[in-house]
């Protein structure tokens, strides 16, 4: 069958009932030596070793570093002990079934268990492509259905000047004008640094997120998407807000001295490390209880931003280019709870023209 990786021989054995049957299985491995498709010889692969070969050899280059420490979460926790010790040539759809619902029956939930047969469907199509196994059985597969996503439970606007009147006089308080005003995600916010703000213009560029990576602590990543990267106007009350940001920061930095770790952090602790998304949470969960509003996630933050925008007439198409939506429904499908207003008032504006 040709050469080994150490060079040697690479002979495959085959045996079967009759002398016909054992001519067809030569010739098919024949077929697969002239096609260059033949598999690595010896013990048979496991579903285990190939997926740690392709998360480490093939998706280690193409996703990014908190996605492929996911990946290897997910084979780790979820697939290797239900599914680990079986052979990927003879892994069946009905395995992959079983393995689902003990995952629900732990209290998985159906968007964690889709992430998984997503990340699986990827990994045995490769190796159905370098012919490891005959066919791509997570197609043959229904995954759990995904709940449909909550709807947004945005502040409103005399909710919004509660929080940013309680988080004056609060340290990094212009974090919180940054949430509810341009409604950047948290690793957005959290990874903003001062070369992104230009006071003279009155603009802010978004360019990275800052994530934990099992291994390698809180480290700077690609945007979410390529849409990710903007560059947004930003209000003059919070041009004025960064300004003091910025003041306050220096005297801090004054204070601690040769301490000081220099990120260039818009947001960042006292001693200019970054800030971790806990105890960014946190602050948020103490200014809401300080402004007497309701509690919602430190997301819906950014659900605020863009129904203020959406329900001041801003159209649709500017909340995703200030928001960074890859597509242009996301934006409608998620805040679809404010488009019936919008509608309405569309309604009146055309009668208003035509027949007033």
């Amino acid at each position: 069958m040709g050469a080994k990786g150490d060079g040697s021989r690479d002979r495959r054995h085959v045996s079967a009932a009759t002398r016909a049957a054992v001519v067809e299985k030569v010739k098919a491995l024949e077929a697969k030596r002239d096609a260059g498709m033949v598999g690595t010889a010896g013990k048979a692969m496991l579903v285990e070793d190939w997926l740690d070969y392709w998360a480490e050899n093939i998706a280690s280059v193409r996703v990014r570093a908190r996605t492929l420490a996911t990946y290897r979460t997910m084979i780790r926790l979820h697939l290797n002990p239900y599914i680990g010790k079986r052979r990927l040539d003879q892994l069946q759809s009905e395995h992959l079934e079983q393995t689902y619902k003990q995952l629900l029956d732990k209290g998985l939930s159906p968007a964690s268990v889709l992430r998984v047969h997503r990340m699986l469907h990827r990994a045995l199509k490769i190796a159905m492509q370098r012919d490891r196994v005959a066919r791509n059985v997570a197609t043959l597969v229904e995954p759990p259905r995904q709940e449909r996503p909550k709807t947004p439970e945005p502040l409103d606007v005399e909710e919004c000047k509660r929080v940013l009147a309680a988080a004056e006089g609060l340290r990094n308080s212009a974090r919180w004008t940054v949430a509810l005003a341009l409604g950047l995600r948290q690793s957005e916010a959290l990874a903003l640094q001062w070369k992104d703000v230009d006071f003279d213009r009155g603009t802010l560029s978004v360019r990275r997120g800052l994530h934990r990576v099992p291994g390698e602590g809180l480290v700077f990543t690609e945007p979410k998407t390529h849409r990710s990267r903007r560059t947004i106007a930003v209000p003059v009350p919070l041009i004025e807000a960064l300004r003091k940001q910025r003041v306050a920061q220096n005297e801090e930095r004054l204070v601690v001295g040769t301490e000081w770790y220099d990120w260039d952090l818009v947001f960042a602790q006292p001693n200019g490390r970054p800030l971790d998304k806990h105890s960014d949470y946190e602050a948020w969960i103490r200014l809401l209880n300080r402004a007497k509003v309701r509690h919602i996630r430190l997301h819906d933050g950014r659900h605020t931003a863009a129904t203020l925008l959406l329900t001041a007439g801003v159209h649709p198409r500017v909340v995703m280019e200030l928001l960074g939506h890859s597509q242009m429904r996301t934006t409608p499908d998620i805040y679809s709870h404010v488009m019936p207003a919008l509608a309405q008032e569309a309604a009146d504006r055309m009668a208003k023209t035509l027949w007033t």
